[in-house]
């Protein structure tokens, strides 16, 4: 998972960060407090925690903000000195790494955060941590190093490589999502009368997306986003 978010990343023309032990510590906490003991009631969103472990009790809401009581818990449950910021997810159903993907692709807030876009521009990451289990993941990222590093392997266990696959493989520069059809092919024909006549729209599970190019590599995608005018500075790469 945490090679995919990296991956997301460098596709949009961002740096990969490091994995961390102390964040990756964190985050597998958060995801088995909020199955075991559902601090993400009422008005407490996925972000909270309850006070059932050895961390202070924390009711994560936008109607009384208390940002500390999330960014604080990396500092107050390991070494770890500095402040984290808290991706979090819930799944009714079984998911997997590409579930998660998907979900994190078609959510503006959830791609802002992982790519430093929008609300997070001023925010540099340069390291993250993730947890999983049945129905919760949590994912976490700092801008400052983690010096207790990287997750190893337990004993015993390998390390799986992925299969490889040759397939044929598209980038497309993604600029809008829509909800209904009609107002992406009405989208689509102001992009181009605007002389983007690459442009189109791109289906995928329940997702409407337009897409104002596609490339075959990922360079070429990178550099066309890149001299985009301003308008499109929140444009994205998606790769199929």
């Amino acid at each position: 998972m945490f090679k995919r978010i990296n991956l997301f990343r460098v596709e949009n023309g961002k740096t990969s960060i490091e994995n961390s032990v102390s964040l990756s510590y964190v985050a597998k906490l958060h995801v088995d407090d909020l199955q075991e003991n559902h601090p993400d009631t009422s008005i407490c969103n996925l972000s909270s925690w309850s006070d059932k472990g050895e961390w202070s009790a924390c009711c994560y809401n936008s109607y009384v903000p208390n940002p500390d009581c999330m960014w604080d818990k990396p500092k107050e449950i390991t070494s770890f000195k500095y402040r984290g910021y808290e991706l979090a997810l819930y799944f009714e159903d079984d998911f997997d790494v590409d579930t998660v993907m998907q979900l994190i692709q078609s959510s503006k807030e959830a791609r802002d955060m992982i790519l430093t876009n929008g609300n997070y521009k001023q925010k540099k990451w340069i390291c993250g941590g993730f947890g999983i289990n049945d129905h919760y993941v949590s994912i976490w990222f700092a801008q400052r190093p983690d010096k207790e590093g990287s997750p190893g392997i337990c004993k015993g266990e390998k390390l799986q490589v992925d299969s490889l696959e040759i397939k044929q493989v598209s980038f497309y520069l993604i600029v809008a999502s829509f909800q209904s059809v009609k107002d992406a092919r009405e989208a689509l024909k102001r992009l181009k009368q605007n002389g983007y006549k690459e442009s189109g729209i791109l289906r995928s599970d329940s997702n409407i997306r337009l897409y104002i190019n596609k490339f075959e590599g990922l360079k070429e995608a990178m550099y066309f986003k890149q001299n985009l005018p301003y308008t499109y500075n929140d444009s994205w790469i998606y790769k199929q």
